[in-house]
């Protein structure tokens, strides 16, 4: 899924836990009135069920350029970002990095079947993610089997994904590609909030989205400025783009599938 980018962009910053006594004190009002609950697995549980994963939760930051966690770590802790963004990366036997996603507000980092991770998870912008340890959060699962059907719906999710992602990269030239990576994203801002906006924020940077889609990070840029050309997008910034043809781009990424 990805090519090479230099493996000294990222210099890890350490992380600092948030107290968790400042959220056990509030009940579950934090969590009841975070901003990206209804994208979470935790919009699964009650008010009742909400206060008791908060209890057993830490929020913390993660700044960017920190990695959150490292290949073939123990996975001791499940997570949940809240604001900010990571990219999931793995290097390869001949140093090469591959960008294997990213994970955005409302993801849940811990739907695996290793106990291992299986990539670093490296901050892009900054970030914060709820965490709670694996053995706290499988055994709230157990008590809450509609918190275990949501994960099972993420899974599902996750899987038809990274499917539409393999098709992509298999069959879609760049430009096609770019066009499904923009509307992927688009959707996703659109869940987030709660309205379609032609607006779209690309917290991750060229080489990032080049590792993701299989392009160097020439080809990446030039695709840019050939959908602008071609009056599907405008960029009035390096980090958003605007789509001004929804059903062009449609067209486009869906030409090659």
């Amino acid at each position: 899924m990805s090519r090479s980018i230099p493996g000294s962009e990222l210099s890890p910053a350490p992380l600092s836990p948030a107290p968790s006594a400042a959220l056990e004190a509030s009940g579950a009002r934090e969590c009841l009135q975070c901003s990206v609950r209804h994208l979470s697995v935790c919009s699964a549980l009650s008010c009742d069920e909400v206060q008791a994963l908060e209890q057993i939760t830490t929020s913390m930051p993660v700044p960017m350029g920190a990695t959150l966690a490292r290949t073939g770590e123990p996975r001791t802790h499940v997570y949940t970002v809240t604001e900010g963004a990571l990219r999931l990366v793995r290097t390869l036997a001949d140093g090469r990095r591959q960008v294997n996603g990213f994970v955005l507000p409302g993801d849940y980092l811990g739907l695996s079947g290793s106990d291992h991770h299986r990539y670093d998870i490296e901050a892009i912008a900054e970030s914060r993610v709820c965490r709670v340890p694996t053995t706290q959060m499988r055994d709230l699962r157990q008590r809450h089997p509609h918190l275990e059907r949501k994960l099972l719906q993420r899974a599902c999710q996750e899987l038809d994904a990274a499917q539409d992602n393999a098709l992509a990269l298999a069959r879609l030239q760049p430009p096609e590609r770019l066009a499904d990576f923009l509307l992927r994203l688009s959707v996703r801002e659109a869940t987030l909030l709660g309205r379609t906006s032609n607006r779209v924020s690309l917290p991750m940077g060229r080489g990032d989205i080049a590792d993701h889609l299989g392009l160097t990070m020439e080809t990446v840029s030039r695709t840019f400025t050939k959908l602008r050309q071609q009056g599907l997008i405008a960029l009035p910034h390096l980090n958003v783009v605007e789509i001004l043809d929804f059903a062009g781009l449609q067209k486009l990424a869906s030409d090659g599938l």
